[in-house]
Order: structure tokens, then sequence, then C-alpha cells
């Protein structure tokens, strides 16, 4: 009691001394001899390390039918090439390897860009070479040549713990590097909309439009996360922003440095979340997992004996409780590795060993076909639509296909005057020699075109 009693004192008297203090005046450097707790110190040592990222993307501009009327040019004296604008937009990004001049950033950043370019804090542009990018995980990699970069250390984000404090540094709005502290929201978060891959660190730390591909830090100045993205009902920030983790980020980084896209996993299952009503069905109320609804025939989970109705409960030790944790994990297994899968069936919990195997049949780059088809990828049609073909899920500008017009949601329905009912059937038919004309017949919301590449 007589010490509770004389802490109002105690503080009214240290109030009297901050607020009496003249107006010129500084707080100290240090207060009984300990300096006062900054994070100046590990800032000097993170900002060299995160760039500004800007984009310069050409874009063709629609013109009036009169436009295109040669007699209509030539009367109004009008150039006859095509009118184009330039799209500007900007961005962070991170330094991760100084030798090779490897930087991460988001896809969103530099997606269909025609021109990267990259500020250091110490003022230096330099032009970046484009070596690959993921559009399910929201990642990219570029590079640029110079001396003299700094590097971010990467921290394994799985020892990430709710209540770590963070520090997020970028590029909001253009202005310039700027920092923002704050502390882990939450983590696994999912549920944004255009990502295939999710399983974000949540965090107040402010994040502002800009921000996209920056660092978010730990206070040893390693690298936890690539901010990506905010929740914003208003446009601004709200204290709810998502970081990608530097894991899942390294993966992903590896992956387009080695092969210049991510190639993924299959345990080929469909599965459903395992809700209560399936629980009480099973007599199953203890059990959290994933309902395996279809088993791919000579599959991995096949040849391991899944069955439909067995629940995943884990993946490489991993819990598993919803089908987007499941399609994580899946996703950002690599290729050729051999897990342990737990299941539940009959009542009692049950174990497997299997190797995730990658299903070309599902999805596939255009490069590993031809070269021609360098920065497309094509993915089956989803069976419960019931068309017959190939989707084209993504073009990359200035590839040879996007100049030859291939476009992302086309359908390709043959291959020189061959028809194709499935990924399958277009895969065998390559390769097809560089000297051979390759013709893609597609349709294009219900309309056929032609899409030809000459033989070389």
């Amino acid at each position: 009691m007589h010490s509770n009693a004389r802490l109002p004192a105690l503080l009214s008297a240290l109030l009297l001394v901050l607020f009496g203090l003249p107006a010129r005046a500084a707080l100290p450097a240090a207060v009984d001899g300990e300096p006062l707790p900054s994070l100046a110190p590990i800032l000097d040592e993170v900002t060299p390390a995160v760039v500004n990222i800007s984009t310069a993307t050409r874009v063709q501009v629609r013109q009036s039918r009169l436009f295109n009327d040669p007699f209509f040019r030539r009367f109004f004296d009008m150039p006859s090439v095509p009118r184009e604008r330039v799209q500007r937009s900007l961005g962070s990004g991170v330094v991760v390897d100084a030798e090779a001049g490897l930087i991460l950033t988001n896809n969103h950043v530099i997606d269909d860009a025609d021109d990267i370019t990259v500020t250091l804090n110490d003022g230096r542009e330099l032009r970046a070479e484009f070596i690959g990018a993921d559009k399910d995980t929201d990642l990219a990699v570029v590079r640029v040549e110079a001396d003299d970069l700094s590097e971010l250390p990467l921290f394994d984000s799985d020892q990430l713990r709710v209540g770590d404090f963070v520090v997020a540094v970028g590029n909001p709005f253009g202005l310039g590097q700027t920092v923002t502290s704050g502390i882990v929201s939450a983590l696994g978060r999912s549920g944004l909309r255009g990502l295939e891959y999710q399983n974000f660190i949540q965090t107040d730390a402010s994040i502002n439009p800009g921000n996209s591909g920056g660092a978010l830090i730990n206070l040893r100045g390693e690298l936890v996360g690539i901010n990506t993205a905010i929740f914003t009902p208003s446009g601004g920030n709200v204290g709810i922003g998502f970081a990608i983790p530097a894991s899942t980020a390294e993966y992903v980084m590896e992956q387009l440095i080695e092969y210049g896209e991510v190639r993924r996993g299959s345990l080929g299952v469909e599965v459903q979340d395992f809700t209560s009503e399936l629980r009480e069905a099973l007599d199953a109320d203890d059990v959290t997992g994933v309902v395996v609804t279809r088993v791919d025939e000579d599959s991995a989970a096949d040849e391991a004996g899944l069955e439909p109705g067995d629940v995943i409960v884990r993946l490489d030790q991993r819990p598993i409780g919803s089908v987007q944790v499941l399609r994580n994990v899946e996703g950002l297994l690599g290729v050729g590795r051999t897990v342990v899968l737990d299941f539940w069936r009959n009542g009692r919990e049950r174990s497997t060993r299997l190797a995730i195997v990658e299903d070309l049949d599902a999805r596939i780059s255009g490069q590993r076909l031809d070269d021609r088809l360098d920065g497309v990828a094509l993915v089956r049609v989803p069976e419960r639509v019931r068309v017959r073909g190939v989707v084209v899920e993504d073009v990359r500008r200035n590839t040879p296909a996007w100049r030859a017009g291939l476009r992302e949601g086309d359908l390709i329905v043959a291959v020189n005057r061959e028809v194709v009912r499935n990924l399958g059937e277009f895969r065998r038919m390559f390769p097809i020699g560089r000297d051979e004309e390759l013709a893609l017949e597609i349709r294009r919301r219900g309309v056929a075109y032609l899409v030809v590449f000459d033989g070389e």
C-alpha cells in the first residue's frame, strides 16, 4: 500500500520534468546511463538493401474508326503509326543476394512491364533484368548489375510468433523510403482474392500503396516477409497489412532462378473442408483435416493407398485444417520429395509415405515444350466445363507468343490442324521442329482465330 501511494506523486514529478522543459530542449540521450531504445542502428544496416522500383508499360490507345481511315489521316496530316501511352507504377524491392544482384519483389509491381528501373538508397538508378515471376504467390525476381550492394539475410519465418516486433520498409505513394513499425498480428492468413497460395503474415505496421515488394524485418534486421497487400475499405492504411513469409519467398526465388518458373508437385487428390456435419456423420468429432473426395488414377495418392472418404490430418508434419492449408503445403513442397501423410480412416489414424510428383497434364509452361511458347502458362480445362482443349493461363508481354497474338484466356483447340482435347494430348504433339511452322487454332469469346509462329 505504501509503494502504491507514492506512484501518483512520482508520475506527477516526472510529468513536471518532461513538460516543464524549455520548448527547444530535447530528451536526454540516456537515462541512468542507459541509452534510449532506438531502431536507428538496425535501419542504418537495413535500408540500403531496400530499393525503389519503377516500371513503364506501353499500351496501345484505342482509336475511333475515323482515325483508321487513310483518307481522314492524310487530310488532317496525322501520323500513320499506332498511338500509344505509357503507364507507370511504383513499388519496392529487397536485395537478397548482393553478389548476384538479385532482388525480390511482388509480381504485381513488375507484371507486364516493358522497362524496370531500380533506384538504390544512395540514388543510383539501374536498369533491371526480369528473371521470373509467380502469379500464384505474387512474387518476382529481377537482377541488376552494380557494385557495393547491400543485402538482407532471410529469417526462418516458420519461427515467427504472434506479438513479435516487426518493421516495414518501403516506398509508399512514391514519397521515398519510409519506415513504420508494429507487431505480428496473426499468422497463416488467407482469403485474399487472386492468389492461389496464401499463408500471409498479418501486421499492424503501416503498409500503404507503394510498399508492395518492400521488406518486413525483425529487430535483428532479418527479412521475415515481403510486404504485399493491405486490407483497406477506404484506400489507405487501417492497420491490417499482409506480407509473404520469407521462407515461402526463398523457395519461390530458388525455383524462379533455376527454372524461370515454379514447378509444383501434386498429391493427385481433390478434397473438401471437414465440416461439423461430416464429423458428426463419420463419428469423428475430435478429428481436424480435409476430406478426400477423389483420387486421380496413378497419382502419388493413389499409389500410397488413399481412398475417397479418408481425412487428411497432416502433411509433412504440418496440421491440415482447411483446403487452403493443404493447397499451400502441397504447392510449396519440392517436386520429388518423399513426405509422410497422416490420415484418418474408419475410426483410427494411419500414416503413409508418398513422393510429391509434378502433374504435367494439369499445368505446364510453354517453354518446356517449344521455345516459341516461352512465357506461356498452359492449364487443363476444369472438368466442370464441358469444352475440349487447353486453356492459356498467362502470356508474358514481349514474348514471341505475345507478339504472335496469343492472350490470357484463349482456348487452344488444335495444333497444326490436329484437334487437341486436353493438355496431355497437347504435350504429346511436341517437339515440333524449329524449322516447321507452329499454328495454334484458338477460341476467344466464341470467335475462332489462328495464331501462327513461323519456323526458322
